[in-house]
């Protein structure tokens, strides 16, 4: 299939569900014709071979995989870089592009810091909206620096990279209207919130699991705002990834059967599992069906504690952990904590920034129920 047919056909599947973004109609058109997502695609992707490891996928020697790559579905990521075994840098899935663009609120002669340069393509997306000379970005791989710079002067986009490490630069020409990360944080570095304008505009991945956008307050003492979609993001360079569930679940000597009477099915939900991301930030939680009209659930801690629970078709759960921890009794205590509060959608969660720390609330920032 020729590359245009799969642009083709990547488009479709975003119209189909509704995932461009209605109010910001720039996107579909720079995504889809001005700034192709092909062209920041480096020629050696990565692909997990289905067992142990991400293995190359190089155009050079399989044009149509290398393809199939850059696009897939509307919310697979293409792994552009491995190290130590796990992917570290990618050019971020399609839907969550459009989605984190559309929350920018960016507009023509706007201002706009990114950190996380990548391949370069996402800082193309902005200077194409932005305009000439408006955008600033960082990455903290020099290689992959330099290959993006290339990348972008070879579109005509004057766009200025900066190397270096994107928790703790500052470009000297803040402050910006926008800001935006493409990596994920647990804490919103200060340093961003004092780099943008009053009344400017930020949208940061947070935890993994979903992005925030935040408006500075007119002081500059603060910014707040809401969590505006879901999305899985890699961490900022060189953070602690943990151990798998299948190296935690091997190391562990006991193991338990426990009860659990929930249905764990029911941790398909995203406004659920992002409740409990919020509660218990350090559990991970991975379901899925599974043959046989079966659902599995995995937990672990990321270093000593793992359960497991299998639900069948009679919806029959059986259960099992190891490790210290009990985890399945502290996700059934975060569950009861977002019941308790009515179950509210992961849209009314907030978050406020201050030179003292974050915090998470539910509702409304002033007045509303710290989660």
């Amino acid at each position: 299939m020729h590359l245009d047919d799969r642009r083709r056909a990547l488009a479709e599947a975003m119209d189909i569900q509704g995932l461009w973004p209605a109010d910001s109609p720039w996107v579909r058109h720079a995504v889809l014709e001005t700034i192709p997502r092909h062209r920041f695609a480096p020629d050696r992707l990565w692909t997990w071979n289905g067992h142990d490891a991400y293995v190359p996928v190089d155009r050079a020697h399989d044009q149509d995989a290398w393809a199939d790559l850059v696009y897939a579905g509307p919310e697979d990521s293409t792994i552009i870089q491995v190290h130590d075994g796990l992917p570290s840098s990618s050019l971020s899935c399609v839907a969550v592009v459009a989605d984190m663009l559309d929350s920018l609120m960016l507009e023509p002669g706007h201002r706009a810091m990114e950190f996380g340069t990548g391949t370069g393509w996402n800082a193309a997306l902005l200077a194409h909206r932005a305009g000439a000379g408006m955008v600033s970005t960082v990455e903290v791989d020099a290689d992959l620096a330099a290959a993006a710079t290339r990348r972008l002067a070879a579109a005509g986009l004057d766009v200025t990279v900066h190397a270096g490490d994107g928790n703790t630069v500052r470009p000297g020409s803040a402050p910006f209207d926008r800001v935006i990360a493409t990596y994920a944080v647990e804490d919103i570095p200060w340093a961003w919130i004092e780099q943008t304008a009053p009344g400017g505009r930020l949208v940061v991945p947070w935890g993994r699991l979903g992005h925030v956008a935040l408006t500075v307050v007119d002081n500059g003492k603060s910014a707040t705002g809401w969590v505006q979609g879901l999305g899985l993001f890699m961490p900022s360079r060189g953070t602690d990834q943990g151990r798998a569930f299948h190296t935690v679940r091997d190391a562990s000597e006991a193991t338990r059967k426990v009860p659990f009477e929930r249905d764990p099915r029911r941790l398909s939900d995203a406004h659920l599992v992002f409740a409990l991301r919020v509660s218990h930030p350090d559990i991970r939680i991975t379901a899925a069906a599974a043959a046989g009209d079966r659902f599995t659930v995995h937990l672990h801690d990321g270093a000593s504690s793992w359960a497991a629970t299998d639900t069948g078709a009679d919806g029959t759960t059986t259960a099992y952990e190891g490790g210290p921890r009990h985890l399945l009794a502290e996700l059934r205590a975060g569950w009861e904590h977002w019941e308790d509060r009515g179950a509210p959608p992961l849209w009314d969660f907030g978050m406020t920034v201050t030179p003292e720390g974050q915090s998470l609330w539910i509702a409304a920032p002033d007045g509303g129920a710290p989660y």
